[in-house]
C-alpha cells in the first residue's frame, strides 16, 4: 500500500473531486448499516452544500491520484433544516455554536490504520477555527437483529466514545433513502453524538 496523503478543501475548491467523493460515498454507504442505494446525480446535489459554503471542510485521503477516504464538516447554520431540526426542537442550543460533522468514510482495506482518528482531529481543529463550541454527527439506528447485519459486525460506538463523543438519544433526525432490497424509499432514524470543544 502506498503512502496515504490527506488534503483539505474548502468550499468551491472541492469541485474537481466532486464525482470521486460521490462515488466513494455510494460505495461505502452501500455497506451495512446504511445499505444505501445511491446515485451520482443525488450525490452531486447533496455535495453542493459543501461547495457553496466557504467555511466547510472536506478532507480527502489520496493514494496516488485515487480517493480512498473522505471526511466532511460545516457550520450547522449552513446545513439543511432536517439536520438542524433536532437542536431547534430540543432548545438550549445555538446553531452558530455547532459544527456538523458529515461523513467519515474509508474503503475497507484502508480502515484500522489511524485515518479515522486523523479525520476527527482535522474536523475538530477546523470547528475550533470557525468558533464552534460543539461538534456533532449523526449515525443510523439499526436493530441488533437486523436481517442484513453481517456476522461479526462491530458498531463504531466504542471508537466514537474513545474520541470523546456521547450519544444523545433525545436528538434524532429522520432521513429518507432507498436501501438494498426495498421497493421504494423509506424513512430512517439517525441519532446525534456530541462533543464539547475546548477553546
Amino acid at each position: 500500500m502506498s503512502e496515504i496523503i490527506l488534503k483539505p478543501f474548502h468550499g468551491p475548491a472541492l469541485e474537481p473531486h466532486l464525482d470521486a467523493l460521490g462515488h466513494l460515498r455510494i460505495t461505502v454507504f452501500h455497506e451495512y448499516p446504511y445499505l444505501y442505494e445511491g446515485s451520482l446525480e443525488y450525490e452531486r446535489e447533496y455535495l453542493r452544500t459543501y461547495l457553496n459554503c466557504e467555511r466547510s471542510l472536506v478532507v480527502l485521503a489520496f493514494e496516488g491520484d485515487r480517493v480512498v477516504g473522505a471526511t466532511t464538516c460545516l457550520p450547522m447554520v449552513d446545513e439543511g433544516p432536517v439536520f438542524q431540526a433536532a437542536f431547534v426542537k430540543a432548545g438550549g442550543y445555538d446553531l452558530e455554536d455547532i459544527c456538523y460533522f458529515g461523513e467519515s468514510i474509508l474503503l475497507p482495506s484502508y480502515r484500522g490504520k489511524g485515518l479515522g482518528k486523523a479525520f476527527f482531529q482535522h474536523r475538530e481543529a477546523h470547528a475550533r477555527s470557525i468558533g464552534a463550541r460543539l461538534a456533532t454527527f449523526c449515525a443510523v439506528d439499526r436493530a441488533v437483529d437486523h436481517p442484513l447485519r453481517p456476522a461479526g459486525y462491530r458498531p463504531l460506538d466504542e471508537f466514537w466514545q474513545s474520541q470523546g463523543y456521547q450519544k444523545h438519544p433525545e436528538l434524532q433526525a429522520t432521513f429518507i433513502w432507498k436501501e438494498i432490497g426495498e421497493p421504494a424509499e423509506s424513512p430512517k432514524t439517525l441519532t446525534f453524538w456530541l462533543k464539547n470543544l475546548p477553546a
